[in-house]
Formats: structure tokens, sequence, C-alpha cells
């Protein structure tokens, strides 16, 4: 099967263009869907740094590119952004859709180990395949620069990668991240599921437990919260992130927003913050 992207849509905004790809993953075993978003280019061999994006529970690689307005920010910049789904589709592996916070939309960015969901291999599809298939097929690409972001289930994506990665990313930030899902619902149930019983493999996936392992954490870690949002007290816990950090002397900046909500109401209100603090790190 053919494994080349090909372009299915594209739009042009503040000057670029947001195109949608679609392509084989060898990885996760069926087509895939992702966007980009293309600054406008000074010239025609200039390269530019990416930002990943990773969506929430129950999205596409659609919601972020649609909803957020991070295009103006990223135009001005010269920044790429990168959005791809959240599972893969169209295996109909049974049960895969029986519930939203589960399965297809669910992917939780990890690689499962469990035979039943063995396609469910999003963090290899984000780490290792997006980026060599990016590196391949997009010339103005400079794909060695990258920082990566994310929405609650795609921020605990974004903050596990790159604790995992520090080598491979500039930066990390997050809004509303599921920061510590060994104890909450919504990580129990996912982890039981693609990973089995072992609360050492849950643990491989868990930032607030990551981040006592790692070293060397330059840039500051952003983090912003609603305190309107729903999830917080029982699905989030940002605060047991932040005090895992503190203890681990890593840098974190967890802003905690009076009123909002879980929405990308939230998230396009700050996400120009988010644009510009993977900037710094991106052009240093």
């Amino acid at each position: 099967m053919e494994s080349k992207p090909s372009e299915i849509s594209s739009s042009k905004m503040f000057g670029g263009y947001n195109k949608r790809y679609k392509h084989f993953s060898p990885t996760l075993g069926c087509s895939m869907t992702f966007y980009i978003y293309f600054p406008p280019s000074p010239s025609p061999s200039h390269k530019f740094p990416v930002l990943y994006w990773l969506s929430g529970l129950s999205c596409t690689d659609e919601n972020f590119i649609a909803k957020s307005g991070a295009q103006r920010a990223a135009s001005t910049e010269g920044i790429v952004l990168i959005a791809p789904d959240t599972s893969p589709r169209g295996l109909n592996v049974e049960g895969e859709a029986d519930s939203w916070d589960f399965g297809v939309g669910a992917g939780f960015f990890l690689n499962a180990t469990q035979e039943k969901w063995k396609n469910w291999r999003m963090y290899d599809y984000v780490v290792k395949e997006l980026p060599k298939l990016l590196s391949e097929n997009f010339p103005q690409l400079e794909t060695s620069k990258a920082s990566i972001f994310g929405h609650s289930m795609g921020g605990h994506g974004a903050l596990t990668i790159y604790l995992k990665n520090l080598d491979k990313y500039k930066s990390v930030s997050a809004f509303s991240p599921v920061a510590n899902p060994i104890n909450c619902p919504w990580g129990q149930k996912a982890f039981t599921n693609y990973l089995g019983p072992s609360k050492a493999d849950w643990e491989e996936y868990d930032a607030t437990s990551l981040v006592s392992k790692v070293r060397d954490v330059s840039a500051t870690i952003l983090i912003d919260q609603g305190d309107g949002d729903k999830f917080l007290h029982d699905q989030l816990l940002p605060n047991k992130f932040e005090e895992a950090c503190r203890s681990a002397n890593v840098p974190v900046l967890l802003r905690l927003q009076p009123g909002y909500d879980h929405s990308y109401f939230f998230i396009a209100t700050f996400i120009d913050d988010h644009i510009h603090h993977h900037a710094r790190a991106l052009k240093l």
C-alpha cells in the first residue's frame, strides 16, 4: 500500500495554507490523516521548524486546525503546525467504538502491549513514523527542530513524549493535560486495557511518574488549566505534576486561568502564548 502522503484538501489562511494529507501507516496498520499548516515562506529554500499538536479524547486531526486559531501566531512566527489524528481508525476491532474515552479517538499516545489492541501504537507513530514521513516528503520542514504540545489526552501525550525524548524536542506545553493518568479514571481504564495490569508499565506513560526520572530539562514546561474545567479535580490533576516537577527541579509554569473550561474557547484564548513559548525555544 502507498505510504507516501497524498494531499486531500488545501485552504489558505493568514498567508499560509492548511493542508490535509492521507497516507497508509505501517505502524498502525491503517490509513491515517494529518494536517499541516504551512506559514508563508520568505524564500523557496527556507526551512521551517515544526510544532506538533496532539488532540484530546474523541478528537481527530481536524479539531485543532478548525477551532484553535493557532495559525495566526504560527504565520507570524514562521512555524509549521502538525496535527495528527488521535488513534487508528477503520480496523473494526470489537469494542473499539463502545465509549468515547477508549478505543477510536482515544489512543492515549502509547504503544499498547495487549494483543487485542496491538495496532494502538500512537507513541511510535508520533515519535518515529510521522517525523520520518515528514522529513522524506516535505523538504521545507526542518524536522530536527521540533517542539510538541497538546490538550487533555493530547496534553498527556505531549508531556510524556517530551519527557521520554528530550533529545528530539526543544520544548513542551499543554492545555488541561491528563497529568497523572495512573490516578484518574480515564487513565486507569485506558492503561488497564492497552497495557495490562502492571503498574510499572503504566508509569512509563504517566508524566507525573516520568518527571522524577529525567535530567536537564532546560525549557520551562508551560501548562494552562481553566479553574472552571469540570474535569480538573478527578481527571486532570495538574497539581500532582507540578509537585513532582518541583521535587525533581524541573522548571514548570502552571497557570490556573479563572473561569475557563475544558473547551477550544479556552485553548483559542491562550494559544498565542503557547506558540510564542515554542518559537523562543525553536529559534535558539
